[in-house]
């Protein structure tokens, strides 16, 4: 008789110091995982992206947040000038005004991850940009569930 197919699971064994076992523990239940497995899968997961958006390679997902001033001679118009140098690999954009003079921008994007990390540095770096970050997932293709 032929041995019915797994579902794809690979069980292996991984040892760590008990108050480690115990952290995990306590992180698996807060945040509601009905087992450990699943916990460090996404543990997992998450190294995999990170990993991934070190390689240039890879194709990620993100976002480029920015908080600028826009009373500061020209900020508007060089981020939209990069923006439109990109065009490529933003999605979208999304523009919020904090307060009178403050506002908040979020870009979409998906490419390559050094041409990514390259747009993001060139926006962050902005004249009259007060702060930046480029938050970055998978697309999703190369991660099982």
């Amino acid at each position: 008789m032929k041995k019915p197919a797994t579902d794809g699971v690979v069980r292996f064994t991984v040892s760590v110091p008990r108050e480690l076992a115990r952290q995990l523990d306590r992180m698996t239940c807060e945040k509601g995982y009905d087992n450990r497995s699943l916990a460090v899968a996404d543990l997992v997961r998450a190294a995999l992206v990170e990993h991934r958006q070190n390689v240039g390679d890879e194709e990620i997902a993100g976002t480029i947040t920015l908080v600028y001033d826009h009373h500061k001679q020209h900020v508007q118009a060089a981020l939209t000038d990069i923006q439109h140098d990109h065009h490529e690999v933003i999605i979208s954009t999304l523009h919020v005004h904090l307060d009178h003079t403050n506002c908040l921008e979020v870009l979409v994007v998906r490419g390559r991850a050094a041409t990514i990390k390259k747009i993001a540095d060139e926006l962050i770096a902005a004249k009259g940009v007060k702060h930046g970050k480029l938050t970055v997932t998978s697309s999703g293709k190369d991660l099982p569930t």
